[in-house]
C-alpha cells in the first residue's frame, strides 16, 4: 500500500509541476495520446527536417470518424511512419515500451501471433477457441484471431492504440483495447521508395512501396515486404536455428474518386510465412513416470539462458502460415449532414505449425496444430453533422467465421516402461462457427460553450456452434500396464463435443463529458462497458469435460480521468490519465492434475473464476527543446489484483495439486511501465541532415502465467536503443542504422504454463543484442 500512494503522490507531482509550468497552457483535448507530426510526406522535400520548431497536428479514427486528436475523450496514443522507424518497430511487437500500461510480444511458441494485454486485459492464447481481449484492426477490418497478427510494419500510415474497454464502436470483442493500423491511401502517398535492411543474426529484409494517380478520380499502389532472418536460438547439439523468420507479405490498393460525393478503396493483401520452430526454454524439470522404477524428476535446467536450447523435432517440421484478405470501403456523402460508409472484407488464414512446447530433447508437450480460418464481415456506418453542436454516428455490424482444425500431440517421453519409451499420440479435430452482430449508435452534443457530452451504446448477439472430437493411442506393441496390453488403453473416440452452440448477447454503454477550461486545456471524465463473449473450451480431453465444455462471458467496466495540455507556442504537450476497472467473470485457462483409481488425468479447464479490480495512472509528454531537439516520455502505474479466483487447487488441500499461492498475481501486469526518448538533429548544409537518437524502456516485475510461478515470472528490466539516421539534402536517399538491446539484456517475454503434463513450465525471450543498417531511396 505504500508503494500504492508513493505513485499516486508521483502522478500528482507531475500533474501539478505541468501545471504550474508557463508552457502547459494547452489545447483542446481529453485524450491521453501524444505524438509529432504525422501529415504524409512526398518523396522528396527541401524543408529542414532537422529543424523544428513546433509539434504537429495529429488527426485520429479513434471514434470511426476523423478528429483532432485532443478532441477524442479516451485514451489513445498514436504512431506515424517516421515515429515507427525511430521506435525501431519491424512489426506491430515493436510497440512495446511506447505505450504506457501495454504488454505487446511475440505470443509464446509461436512465429506469427501475438500477445496483447492493454491495461492488464488481453488474451494470451493463441487457440482458436479463445477470443483476443485487444481489437486488431487493418483499415478498420476486424482480425478475430492472434494468429496471423503479427504484422509486418511494411506500408503503414499510422498506427493507433487505445487504451481501455471499446465496448460502443469496435468489433466484437474488445474488452481490452483496440489496435488500429491504417496503411497508406494512393491519393495521399503517391510517388515511391525502396529499402533494403541488412543486420546481425543473418538479417535481411527488402520493403517497396509505390503509389501514382491514373487519373484525377482514379489512384492506385502497391506494397510488398520480404522480411527474413536466420534465427538467433540454437540447438547446442545439430546447431541448427530456430526463432527465425522468412516472411513474404504484398498489399495493392485501388482507389476511386469519381466525385466528390463518393469514394472507394479496394484493396488486398497476401502474407506467406515459413519458418523454422519457435523454441523456449525450460524453467523446471520433467516429471517422467516409468511403469517399473515410479515418477522421477529430469535434472533441473540451467537457470541461466544462453539462447540453446534442445528439441525433439526432425530438421523438417516448422511452422508455416498463409493469411490473405480483400476489402472494399466505400462512403457516400448524402448531402452536407450525412454520410454512409461501408465496410466489407473477406479473409482467410490457414497455418500448419509444430510447437515444442517442452522446449527439450523430449517428447512430452510436442504438438502440430492445424488449422484453416475464414471470415466475413460487412458494417455500414451512417454520419451525421449538423455543422454545429451535434455528431453522431449510427451503425450495424455483421462477422460469420468458420475454424475447424486438426491438432496432434505427441508424448512419448511422458511414460516409460524400464526405460523404454512409450509411444503416445493424442488427435483432435475440431470445428468452431461464429456469428457476431451489432447494432450500434454513437452521439456528440455541444450543449454549452466548452462542454461536450458523448454517449453511445452497442447490442451485440454473437452465436458460436463448436463440435470437438478427440482420440488417443499408445503403443500398438506388445508392452503391459501392469496385466493391461496399452493397446487396450487407446480410446478412439476418448472424448466428443457433438454440435454444442450457445448464443450470448451484451449491451455496451459509454459516456463521457468533456470541458475545455481554456483553448489549451481540457478535461474529460468516462465510463465505457466491455464485452467478450463466452465460447467452448478447446481442450477437453475427458468426457466429463466435453459434457459441460462452455465458458460464460467476461465483462469489464472502466472509469477514467483524463486531463490534455498543450502549451500556447505548440512546444510542449502532456497527457494524464487515470482509470479504475471492474473486471468480472475472467476466462481463466489453467492446468490440473486429477486421479481416479489412482490413474491421473491432465485436464485444461476454463474457469470463469476471477473478479479482479485495476487501477492505473498514464502520464505522456512531447516536448521541442530548441529548434532541433525532442523528448518523448510515457509511464504508466498499475495496480491489479484479484477481488476474487476460484479454483479449488487453492481451496482444498486434499488435491495432489493443491497450491494456495497459484493466484497471488495478475499476469502481464507490471506495476510500472515507462519510456524516455531522445532525438537530436544536426544540419550538414550541402551535405544534408543528421539524426541521432534513443530511448530507455523500463518495465517492473512481470508474471507471465495464469498459474503464478515463480519460474515464469520476469523481474524489472531496462532496454536501451540507439539509431542514427543521415538525409540526402533532397531527401531522396536516406541511411539508418540501430542497435535494439545495447547493453544485451537477457529477459522473459512470455510463459507456457502446461504443469499437469509433465511439469511443463517453458519461458520465451525477447531477442538479444541486435543491430542493423538500411538504406532507403524516396522516388
Amino acid at each position: 500500500m505504500k508503494r500504492k500512494y508513493l505513485s499516486l503522490a508521483i502522478g500528482g507531482v507531475l500533474m501539478s509541476s505541468v501545471l504550474a509550468s508557463p508552457l502547459a497552457v494547452a489545447q483542446d483535448a481529453p485524450a491521453a495520446a501524444i505524438t509529432q507530426d504525422q501529415t504524409p510526406a512526398p518523396a522528396a522535400q527541401t524543408e529542414d527536417k532537422a529543424q523544428t520548431t513546433t509539434l504537429g497536428a495529429v488527426t485520429v479514427t479513434a471514434r470511426r470518424r476523423e478528429e483532432s486528436i485532443q478532441d477524442v475523450p479516451v485514451a489513445v496514443s498514436a504512431f506515424g511512419e517516421d515515429q515507427l522507424k525511430d521506435l525501431q518497430a519491424s512489426d506491430i511487437s515493436g510497440l512495446q515500451g511506447a505505450v504506457p500500461n501495454m504488454n505487446i510480444v511475440q505470443g509464446r511458441g509461436s512465429s506469427n501471433s501475438v500477445n496483447v494485454f492493454i491495461r492488464g486485459i488481453g488474451q494470451p492464447d493463441a487457440l482458436q477457441t479463445f477470443d483476443p481481449g485487444v481489437g486488431m484492426y487493418v483499415d478498420d477490418v476486424y482480425y478475430s484471431r492472434i494468429n496471423g497478427a503479427m504484422l509486418s510494419l511494411f506500408d503503414v500510415a499510422q498506427v493507433e492504440v487505445l487504451r481501455g474497454p471499446q465496448g460502443t464502436l469496435y468489433g466484437k470483442n474488445s474488452t481490452g483495447g483496440a489496435i488500429k493500423i491504417a496503411t497508406k491511401d494512393p491519393f495521399d502517398y503517391s510517388g515511391g521508395s525502396v529499402e533494403a535492411t541488412v543486420g546481425n543474426f543473418g538479417r535481411v529484409e527488402g520493403r517497396f512501396y509505390y503509389g501514382d494517380r491514373f487519373s484525377e478520380t482514379v489512384a492506385g499502389s502497391i506494397a510488398a515486404a520480404w522480411i527474413g532472418n536466420d534465427g538467433h536460438v540454437r540447438d547446442p547439439a545439430t546447431g541448427r536455428r530456430y526463432n527465425d523468420d522468412d516472411t513474404r507479405a504484398v498489399r495493392a490498393k485501388l482507389a476511386f474518386r469519381p466525385s466528390e460525393t463518393f469514394d472507394a478503396t479496394l484493396s488486398l493483401d497476401y502474407t506467406r510465412q515459413d519458418a523454422a520452430l519457435t523454441l523456449g526454454h525450460p524453467t523446471a524439470p520433467f516429471l517422467i513416470t516409468d511403469l517399473v522404477t515410479g515418477a522421477y524428476f529430469t535434472p533441473a535446467p540451467s537457470a541461466d539462458y544462453d539462447f540453446e536450447t534442445r528439441t525433439s523435432f526432425s530438421p523438417d517440421k516448422g511452422q508455416e502460415m498463409t493469411h490473405k484478405g480483400a476489402s472494399l470501403n466505400m462512403a457516400w456523402t448524402l448531402n452536407d449532414a450525412w454520410l454512409l460508409k461501408s465496410i466489407s472484407a473477406w479473409r482467410k488464414l490457414d497455418s500448419e505449425s509444430y510447437i515444442d512446447i517442452d522446449a527439450s530433447e523430449y517428447e512430452l508437450g510436442d504438438v502440430f496444430v492445424g488449422f484453416h480460418q475464414e471470415q466475413w464481415s460487412q458494417e455500414l456506418q451512417l454520419q451525421y453533422d449538423n455543422g454545429s453542436n451535434v455528431r453522431a454516428i449510427f451503425g450495424a455490424y455483421y462477422l460469420d467465421e468458420k475454424v475447424p482444425s486438426h491438432q496432434e500431440a505427441y508424448a512419448d517421453s511422458l511414460f516409460t516402461n524400464g526405460g523404454v519409451a512409450v509411444d503416445f499420440l493424442r488427435t483432435i479435430d475440431d470445428d468452431l462457427h461464429t456469428t457476431s452482430s451489432a447494432l450500434f449508435a454513437s452521439a456528440d452534443w455541444d450543449f454549452a460553450p466548452t462542454w461536450t457530452l458523448s454517449a453511445g451504446v452497442r447490442h451485440t448477439r454473437e452465436k458460436k456452434e463448436y463440435s470437438r472430437t478427440t482420440s488417443i493411442f499408445w503403443d500398438s506393441t506388445s508392452l503391459f500396464l501392469g496385466f493391461i496390453p496399452f493397446p487396450a488403453l487407446n480410446q478412439d473416440p476418448q472424448a466428443v463435443i457433438d454440435g454444442a452452440h450457445k448464443t450470448w448477447s451484451a449491451t455496451t454503454p459509454s459516456i463521457s463529458l468533456k470541458k475545455a477550461f481554456s483553448d489549451n486545456v481540457t478535461a474529460y471524465a468516462s465510463a465505457s462497458r466491455g464485452f467478450k463473449s463466452g465460447g467452448f473450451n478447446g481442450r477437453s480431453n475427458t468426457q466429463a469435460e466435453s459434457d459441460n465444455p462452455e465458458f460464460d462471458p467476461e465483462f469489464v467496466w472502466t472509469y477514467e480521468l483524463g486531463l490534455k495540455m498543450q502549451s500556447a507556442n505548440r512546444r510542449l504537450s502532456a497527457n494524464i490519465a487515470a482509470f479504475h476497472s471492474e473486471y468480472e467473470d475472467f476466462q481463466a485457462r489453467v492446468s490440473e492434475v486429477l486421479e481416479s483409481g489412482g490413474i491421473p488425468s491432465f485436464n485444461f479447464p476454463v474457469l470463469n473464476a476471477a473478479k479482479m479490480t485495476i487501477d492505473g495512472i498514464e502520464f505522456e509528454v512531447l516536448a521541442q527543446l530548441g529548434e532541433r531537439t525532442t523528448l518523448s516520455a510515457q509511464l504508466g502505474w498499475m495496480d491489479a489484483g484479484y477481488d476474487k479466483f476460484v479454483d479449488l487447487r487453492t481451496s482444498d488441500p486434499t488435491r495432489v495439486d493443491y497450491n494456495p499461492n497459484l493466484h497471488d498475481h495478475v499476469p502481464f501486469s507490471p506495476e510500472f511501465t515507462g519510456r524516455i526518448a531522445l532525438q537530436h538533429g544536426f544540419s550538414l548544409g550541402d551535405n544534408g541532415t543528421l539524426t541521432i537518437g534513443g530511448d530507455a524502456s523500463y518495465r517492473s516485475k512481470t508474471w507471465l502465467s495464469v498459474d503464478n510461478r515463480e519460474n515464469l515470472s520476469q523481474g524489472a528490466y531496462t532496454l536501451l536503443g540507439l539509431y542514427g539516421v543521415w538525409d540526402s539534402p533532397d531527401y531522396a536517399w536516406q541511411v539508418r542504422a540501430g542497435v535494439r538491446n545495447l547493453t544485451d539484456e537477457t529477459y522473459k517475454t512470455e510463459g507456457q504454463e502446461f504443469s499437469s503434463v509433465g511439469n511443463i513450465q517453458t519461458a520465451y525471450y525477447g531477442m538479444p543484442r541486435n543491430y542493423y543498417l538500411s538504406v532507403r531511396y524516396n522516388f
